[in-house]
């Protein structure tokens, strides 16, 4: 027996493709200008965060992968290059010799204090003064529900 297809409609296919322009373009738009401004592509911004609030400015490699959202291949290649401009050092794990920590050094830490002000301007101005106080508010619950749901028992945090 044949499944039927529940095509979009005309809403739902504006919707969509709004939505995936409007993230897209958002996306690259502070990614281009958080380069440009700090000269740190988003993705090693989103580390240096992530070490930054964690307790000793340290997390598992592993965590870290889970917490940005990335393969551990391409973590462990961002890290490598965050290493080599002193930003974060690797070490090694004493109770799993397989395991090693990622930890955001003081220059990292102060890369990251000089790039945020710019970053979350561009936040601000590219998002949140874009909307209303209310569309900001369905935009956080639409988000949480697609991230309950996409994300099932382990959301990001």
């Amino acid at each position: 027996m044949a499944v039927m297809t529940r095509w979009l409609d005309d809403d739902e296919q504006r919707t969509w493709r709004a939505y995936l322009y409007a993230t897209r373009t958002l996306a690259a738009t502070l990614d281009r200008e958080l380069q440009a401004s700090a000269g740190i592509p988003h993705a090693y911004y989103e580390i240096l965060v992530r070490l930054s609030e964690a307790p000793q400015r340290t997390l598992r490699m592993s965590e870290l992968a889970d917490a940005t959202d990335s393969s551990r291949s391409r973590l462990s290649h961002a890290v490598s290059r965050l290493e080599q401009i002193g930003w974060v050092r690797r070490e090694e794990c004493p109770t799993d010799r397989r395991g090693q920590f990622a930890v955001l050094t003081e220059p990292g830490f102060t890369a990251l204090t000089a790039a945020a002000p710019g970053h979350v301007d561009a936040v601000r101005r590219h998002l949140f003064d874009q909307l209303t106080p209310e569309q900001v508010d369905q935009l956080r619950i639409i988000s949480e529900a697609l991230v309950k749901h996409l994300a099932g028992n382990n959301p990001p945090s």
